[in-house]
């Protein structure tokens, strides 16, 4: 058949129309497992230690639930970038993405395209006319894999009538001969596809229409790998140096594994054709068309293999290759060392659900040092510590980037496709990073009624000193209930028992206000020290409130 035979401009837009079909489907189930499993992606970035092999499994687990080897080494360079992260440990997890990406291939070699209306309508419903959102986020994980099996058919129907093509077709006998040249056409196709999935079900189905053969889909998925590596730099091109050097890290081991993968090609193609049953090169006739039904699996199963093998081979070398690209990437000048305050980045936001529970991290964080700012106050008002009393003005301001930061965060974050939990996760945190702030203000307040104290002379009689150590030292311990709260099972139980210690400072507040008003009316102590004991009483009793709102929030396990 002629080129001009065929009807080019159907082709293209059924080709077009399938790949955003395909593309609507993974951003539908990839936000569906999200919002399903959210909690569970969370608990799951705790894993991350020193532990290679943990971290590469975690890689894969993330991969495989938000769909995007990309998102995740994205995500990895915002969390080497906030200083979350080691060089190594970065790499690793990179490393299992890798082969968590391998799933979508698995998935849509699976011939089940009878089943994509079904599912589409069936996951519709769900989504669209249910309320719980256990099943909406079924419904859009069904209708998601729907999309992605209309999207292949509808591309593979494309690709049909090329099969007849001479012309077309000698233009991926070219790529069988010269696997190089086929290489770097799957890593460009990656790059301005911006996902390797997509382009493994554009292979896949030019593979199963009879257009290209095995040889040339292997060298076509092997490119797919490096290409899908170039998203991470340019992400990491604005970010830290160790940002770009772990982006760099997975380039390298990509290409590396290409490399060596290339020189065993017949081999490693003899050895995939072995484990997977089914000849590849099987035809079945369709009406006037031909498909080979097997070939997907192939290719399935060739691309989850060789990134099983490239980690297994690169793994125990990762912090060789961690120094490699420190020597690769590094300034010309003596790089300070300088840490992040907010261990958050804009690049977390590729994966929203994880994002959430980084920024209940970052709270607690945000959270400790309003309580060394509380903790410099005490000194200042019982020791007369006014090095403690300048060492909290001046940890008050990492608490406005902090309350800054977070809340830019927050509003970004909430403008993502999140579940409904996640959403009230994140008006509690802004509300306790409010609480949280005030807590370091009026911390700041009881030093500057301290430095005033000072500046007059004024002194307190034993008595008022005595019950002002004793309010101190409540609220002290009230505060640092409160972590012990977060990590707590049992919060609605206890709640209560911080419920009756609020009211217990309120009222001792209330029974030093009138012993202090006793003693004023005795001549004991003077009225500007009256003024500034109350003054210290109320900033206290304040504090005490933000914490008790802090653990309320807390004990709605929304916190």
């Amino acid at each position: 058949m002629l080129v001009e035979n065929i009807n080019v401009t159907l082709i293209i837009f059924q080709l077009i129309g399938g790949l955003g079909l395909f593309l609507t489907g993974m951003q539908f189930m990839s936000e569906g497992l999200q919002k399903s499993s959210g909690d569970s992606l969370k608990k799951i970035l705790e894993k991350l230690t020193t532990n290679r092999i943990i971290g590469t499994g975690v890689g894969a687990i993330v991969t495989a639930v938000i769909q995007s080897s990309s998102a995740t080494t994205v995500m990895v360079v915002g969390f080497v970038s906030a200083g979350l992260m080691s060089l190594t440990q970065a790499l690793s997890v990179i490393l299992g993405a890798n082969i968590g990406t391998t799933i979508t291939g698995q998935i849509i070699a699976f011939k089940i395209s009878a089943a994509a209306l079904p599912c589409i309508g069936i996951g519709a419903v769900l989504y669209i006319f249910f309320k719980r959102p256990a099943i909406v986020y079924l419904g859009q994980i069904i209708l998601g894999f729907g999309l992605i099996f209309l999207g292949m058919d509808t591309m593979t129907n494309a690709f049909k009538p090329l099969s007849h093509s001479e012309e077309f077709k000698s233009i991926f006998i070219y790529f069988s001969h010269n696997p190089v040249m086929a290489v770097l056409a799957g890593a460009l196709t990656t790059l301005i596809v911006q996902s390797s999935s997509a382009t493994m079900g554009i292979t896949i189905a030019l593979a199963t229409a009879g257009i290209i053969d095995f040889s040339a889909a292997v060298a076509l998925v092997l490119g797919e790998n490096i290409g899908t590596t170039i998203t991470a730099n340019i992400a990491a091109l604005n970010a830290s140096r160790t940002a770009k050097q772990a982006a760099l890290g997975h380039f390298l081991f990509n290409l590396i594994g290409v490399t060596y993968m290339l020189i065993f090609l017949h081999p490693f193609m003899s050895f995939i054709n072995y484990i997977t049953p089914g000849d590849v090169a099987y035809s079945v006739q369709q009406g006037t068309e031909v498909i080979y039904p097997n070939i997907g699996r192939h290719i399935a199963n060739l691309h989850t293999m060789f990134n099983i093998i490239n980690t297994l081979i690169f793994l125990p070398f990762l912090p060789i290759l961690a120094k490699l690209c420190e020597k690769i990437i590094k300034d010309d000048k003596k790089e300070e060392i300088e840490t992040k305050v907010v261990h958050l980045s804009n690049e977390m936001l590729s994966t929203p659900e994880i994002a959430v529970g980084l920024t209940q991290k970052e709270a607690i964080r945000m959270y400790e040092y309003a309580l060394n700012i509380f903790n410099c106050a005490k000194k200042a008002v019982i020791e007369n510590d006014m090095k403690a009393a300048a060492e909290g003005k001046s940890i008050s301001k990492t608490l406005d980037i902090f309350n800054d930061e977070i809340n830019a965060f927050l509003t970004k974050l909430s403008a993502k496709s999140i579940s409904a939990r996640s959403l009230r996760i994140i008006h509690n945190i802004s509300t306790a990073v409010e609480e949280i702030n005030q807590i370091g203000d009026r911390s700041v307040k009881l030093i500057k009624t301290k430095n005033k104290m000072n500046d007059k002379n004024i002194i307190f009689s034993s008595d008022a000193s005595e019950e002002l150590n004793n309010i101190i030292k409540l609220v002290e311990e009230f505060c640092h209930q409160v972590e012990k709260l977060y990590i707590s099972g049992n919060k609605l139980k206890e709640i209560n028992l911080f419920a009756e210690n609020e009211e217990r400072i309120d009222q001792i507040r209330k029974t030093y206000k009138k012993n202090h008003l006793k003693r004023l009316d005795a001549g004991i102590c003077s009225l500007p020290a009256g003024l500034a004991f109350i003054d210290l009483l109320n900033t206290l009793e304040k504090i005490a409130d933000n914490t008790y709102a802090i653990a309320q929030l807390i004990a709605d396990e929304n916190l």
